[in-house]
């Protein structure tokens, strides 16, 4: 097989796939629809691949798959204790539009990379070209093991978090911890983790105009769900916080031995950053989207843009019924410390003498979870094919396999398999597992700025834009992009607590700095004699098979 330098020479003196843009004048739909199909196809052979997925992705399908991954209502809801506890009102209303502006800025510049490279090897296939032919295997293969470890960890966390969920609500519709109400062991959440990834890898087992329709009711249910709940929440509470509280007060009272402000913020952070992660998946989708080369860019800015935008009214209507700090992020309360759910729970009991109404609410953060989560391994089983096909994977001939729905099968249940295999760290440490989030976070971060790094350093000046692109601003975002990367990476491996003991400990910068020894050893020892970055497909056996 090829690498990818010579994909590109090769199918690039394919007469019948010259590369141009679609006329806005070509008359009717249907014409539109084949030729943008023809452009589409014609460009992933001139970046080395045929197409082997089918091709029915709109934008509004793409933005929609990409947005219910973000989904404001799993991140904020999933985390919101982190936030309460880390400066509790100022760092959740302020640090969500700090956070917001920056992953805009990040998102902005792999969006100008993607419009360049519509293809769903994404962030690794970006840095492998951006590279060039020295740098290039090596930099292709650090970014897809951190992109596709960083997307299995966000799918943990997501379905994990969804079986939590739904402990909960059993907890609170048994009679909640203080009236005698069924608390689930961590061996039923984990068999509740897994029946949740059966079930996502039966559904990505669909073919995808199936997947596009899912995606976009996923992506309607986030948008009137955090309309109803933002609404809903304040109006049914008898008694409502301040706008004085909301806006300035900052919890200090963490008992974790945290005294700094600075630091306290800082902490807090994490519920922001972790949800607004997972836009690459507009990029591990263009193969399946139509007009890659403009609807894969502006499906990663239009998800973090209006996530940004429902994220903060979403913050605001439920912090507006936070009256009690203390009491929310009590672990002997009747949701045992889980503070959604006992705002929810609270309100609708207060105002009718029971919680019901609190556990329907719960209930629809939760279809919106288990949404994200089939969106999420939608992403990983894309990526996980697109790296295979390279031969980056063990076994990959096998992983790489589409069946005649064009979807990757292997892939879908590998990742589901790995995920869940993830999750099983939560029955030694919850302490461990729940470094997952950082992981996920951070994990993607350095994936999504490696190929933002390489195009602002070694293709400064030979990078050549697609579509759509930032123009003359294109090294600035860059910059501020990478330099963001940076210092979240290090904020979200500081100690978490004082003193620190093996139950207090951050395992984030041991993950990471564990992941990063085996990829960077694995590439010394083997990966470096055969790993020569991404191959062409075109004209290989797979082809005529």
């Amino acid at each position: 097989m090829r690498n990818y330098m010579e994909a590109e020479s090769s199918a690039s003196i394919d007469s019948s796939c010259s590369y141009h843009q679609l006329d806005d004048h070509d008359d009717g739909n249907e014409n539109n629809n084949k030729n943008s199909t023809n452009i589409d196809d014609c460009r992933l052979r001139e970046l080395g691949y045929k197409q082997e997925l089918y091709r029915g992705l709109s934008f509004i399908a793409n933005f929609s798959l990409t947005f219910s991954i973000v989904s404001v209502l799993t991140g904020i809801s999933t985390l919101y204790n982190q936030a309460l506890t880390f400066g509790g009102p100022v760092t959740i209303v302020y640090g969500w539009p700090i956070i917001g502006l920056m992953t805009l800025i990040v998102g902005l510049a792999m969006a100008e990379i993607c419009s360049a490279y519509p293809t769903s090897a994404g962030l690794y296939y970006w840095s492998a070209k951006l590279a060039g032919n020295k740098f290039g295997p090596f930099a292709s293969w650090i970014t897809g093991w951190f992109n596709i470890v960083g997307q299995w960890a966000v799918t943990t966390s997501i379905d994990f978090s969804l079986a939590q969920l739904v402990q909960v609500m059993i907890l609170l519709s048994t009679g909640g911890l203080n009236g005698g109400g069924y608390k689930a062991s961590k061996y039923v959440v984990i068999a509740l983790h897994g029946g949740i990834l059966l079930l996502h890898a039966t559904l990505n087992s669909l073919p995808i105009s199936w997947l596009s329709f899912i995606g976009q009711l996923a992506a309607a249910w986030n948008v009137l769900g955090v309309f109803l709940l933002m609404i809903l929440i304040p109006l049914v509470a008898t008694e409502r916080t301040s706008a004085k509280f909301v806006f300035t007060n900052f919890n200090t009272d963490n008992g974790d031995g945290i005294n700094n402000n600075l630091y306290i913020f800082v902490l807090g952070l994490l519920m922001s950053q972790y949800t607004l992660t997972g836009y690459d998946a507009s990029a591990h989708m263009t193969e399946e989207t139509k007009s890659a080369d403009k609807n894969g860019p502006k499906g990663i800015v239009s998800a973090i843009g209006i996530s940004v935008l429902a994220g903060w009214a979403y913050i605001l209507g439920i912090t507006f019924a936070v009256t009690d700090i203390p009491h929310l992020l009590n672990k002997k309360n009747d949701s045992g410390g889980y503070a959604i759910a006992q705002i929810f729970y609270d309100v609708f009991k207060s105002r009718y003498g029971s919680g019901v109404g609190g556990i329907v609410c719960l209930g629809v953060i939760a279809v919106a979870v288990f949404f994200c989560g089939m969106s999420s391994l939608t992403s990983n089983s894309r990526m996980a094919y697109a790296f295979s096909r390279d031969g980056a994977m063990p076994y990959s001939l096998f992983w790489h396999k589409v069946n005649k729905q064009e979807v990757p099968l292997n892939a879908v249940w590998a990742s589901a398999f790995i995920a869940f295999c993830m999750a099983l760290t939560s029955l030694g440490s919850l302490v461990a597992f729940q470094a997952m989030t950082s992981i996920a976070t951070i994990g993607l971060y350095i994936a999504y700025a490696l190929p933002i790094l390489f195009r602002v350093t070694l293709a400064r000046k030979s990078f050549t834009p697609g579509p759509f692109n930032l123009g003359s601003y294109g090294l600035i975002v860059g910059w501020i992009a990478i330099l963001w990367v940076a210092l979240i990476s290090v904020l979200f491996s500081l100690p978490v607590a004082y003193p620190i003991t093996e139950q207090t400990l951050n395992y984030t910068p041991v993950a990471v700095g564990g992941l990063v020894i085996l990829v960077v050893s694995s590439w010394i020892f083997s990966a470096r004699h055969w790993f020569k970055g991404p191959i062409t497909n075109i004209g290989s056996s797979s082809e005529e098979a």
